[in-house]
């Protein structure tokens, strides 16, 4: 296997100069776009965002071993440096990864979906490591700064990378593929997410199926069974579409069998005569699990090997992670919201049926612009109308509680945020419940946990001191 490296060649194919005009004696380490970690020989690209100009700190770049430096516009001082001017150093970034992709010959795997992205990459991840050589998105670098820097640090003796992708405006899925170039396209699901800037539920499908219109000449597809919108639509574009989830439009061969769940909600189920023991609690889990094990079905992965790799994936920090504080137990899922994964975890609050009580804390889901109030109330009827104890209503979800009555067991209180919540919580616990803190990233509701603590008990890892 030849080994890439990044030369003033390279780098000026990448960003389409004239080639032969390059230094044959500049090579680069690595391409950075952070100036306090650079290292020695590596080439800096000055990003340019809301609240800072990469511009601003190409000497001090330089000045750390920077060997040079990709710009938009004049620095000075620099006689030493090899300078590469361009139009727009964003764009610059995302050709020099583009470049990259095309000198990698392991296949290339996206994932988007208006949620369980990042869960279904750990999973991909997770079914593929025991047999492949797996580079991978960290935690959720998804947009076109993280991704491009995921194909950028890819090691020559990788073996199959995986890329998750996000979005929050058109057309940045239709960017983040013309970089990646991925030979296997999956969508996890489609929902009112991220409406600020995609406009409706038909803007959010039309933005994630651009993933499958990019995909590499003959790549292939595998798509959630929810909603049947993406189904069709997947369909149209991909003959040969793999569909994984529990109902009729899901493959046969992609939906559980004798599927069973534990008392805290983590599913086993059968698949291709294995079974496939999760940790990670919730329904929509099965869903995840499926598309992982579809895309190594079709990396030549074995069933029993994919289904064995699967079984050591943890919950991660604030995306449903259980928590014990005295003889509360906590869901804490606060690092993403819309109306889909609040419904998610509200099953999944609701399936706790060995509870003496089910509590849900719920906090502005972000970014869903005009059909806000709509989709809050309507979440929040859901709520109400479940077999649940209590119902806290805090930021978009109090306002849209005026004249709704609760049509389940639940009763309702409603706050501004959780910090003034939190009293009128506190006074409603018995000391036992089973607790859900559901909101969006920025409202940061994990901030309850502290408050519990001093009122409750010390925190402990989950399951500490519960019988098996």
């Amino acid at each position: 296997m030849s080994t890439f490296a990044w030369t003033d060649a390279e780098v000026r194919a990448a960003l389409g100069m004239r080639t032969e005009l390059a230094d044959e004696d500049v090579r680069f380490g690595a391409v950075s776009t952070d100036s306090r970690t650079i290292d020695e020989g590596d080439l800096y690209v000055a990003l340019v965002g809301e609240r800072f100009d990469g511009h601003d700190f190409v000497a001090d770049a330089l000045a750390r071993g920077g060997r040079g430096a990709v710009v938009s516009r004049p620095v000075e001082g620099h006689p030493e440096a090899h300078l590469y001017p361009v139009d727009d150093t964003l764009g610059a970034f995302g050709a020099l990864a583009a470049h990259r992709r095309r000198r990698i010959a392991a296949p290339v795997i996206g994932i988007t979906g208006s949620s369980g992205k990042t869960t279904t990459k750990e999973l991909t991840c997770a079914a593929l490591a025991g047999t492949l050589r797996v580079h991978a998105t960290q935690g959720n670098l998804n947009n076109r700064v993280g991704m491009p820097r995921t194909l950028l640090s890819c090691p020559d003796e990788a073996q199959v990378v995986v890329l998750e992708m996000g979005t929050n405006e058109p057309g940045e899925i239709a960017a983040l593929t013309a970089v990646a170039g991925p030979d296997i396209g999956v969508v996890t699901t489609v929902g009112e997410s991220h409406l600020e800037g995609l406009g409706s539920l038909e803007g959010v499908l039309e933005e994630k199926l651009d993933l499958l219109r990019g995909l590499a000449p003959g790549g292939r597809c595998v798509v959630g069974d929810e909603p049947s919108s993406l189904v069709e639509a997947a369909r149209a574009l991909c003959p040969r579409l793999r569909v994984a989830g529990w109902g009729e439009r899901a493959d046969d061969d992609l939906r559980p069998e004798t599927a069973e769940a534990d008392h805290w909600g983590a599913y086993s189920f059968g698949w291709r005569g294995e079974r496939v023991t999760l940790t990670l609690p919730g329904r929509h889990v099965v869903v995840d699990a499926l598309l992982a094990l579809a895309v190594a079905e079709l990396l030549g992965i074995g069933a029993h090997d994919a289904a064995e790799g699967l079984a050591g994936v943890e919950v991660g920090a604030l995306r449903g992670e259980r928590r014990r504080i005295g003889d509360l137990t906590l869901i804490v899922d606060c690092y993403n919201a819309n109306p889909q994964s609040v419904r998610a975890a509200l099953d999944l609050l609701e399936d706790q049926s060995e509870a003496p009580r089910r509590v849900a804390v719920l906090g502005t889901m972000l970014e869903l612009g005009p059909a806000s109030e709509r989709l809050h109330r309507e979440v929040l009827e859901d709520a109400l109308g479940r077999r649940l104890d209590l119902v806290v209503a805090t930021g978009a979800f109090r306002d849209a509680a005026s004249g709704l009555s609760t049509g389940g067991s639940a009763g309702m209180v409603t706050a501004s945020d959780w910090r003034e919540a939190y009293p009128l919580l506190r006074d409603r616990l018995e000391g036992r419940e089973v607790i859900l803190l559901k909101a969006s990233r920025g409202v940061a509701m994990e901030g309850l946990l502290p408050l519990l603590e001093a009122d409750f008990g010390p925190q402990s890892a989950a399951g500490e001191g519960e019988e098996a």
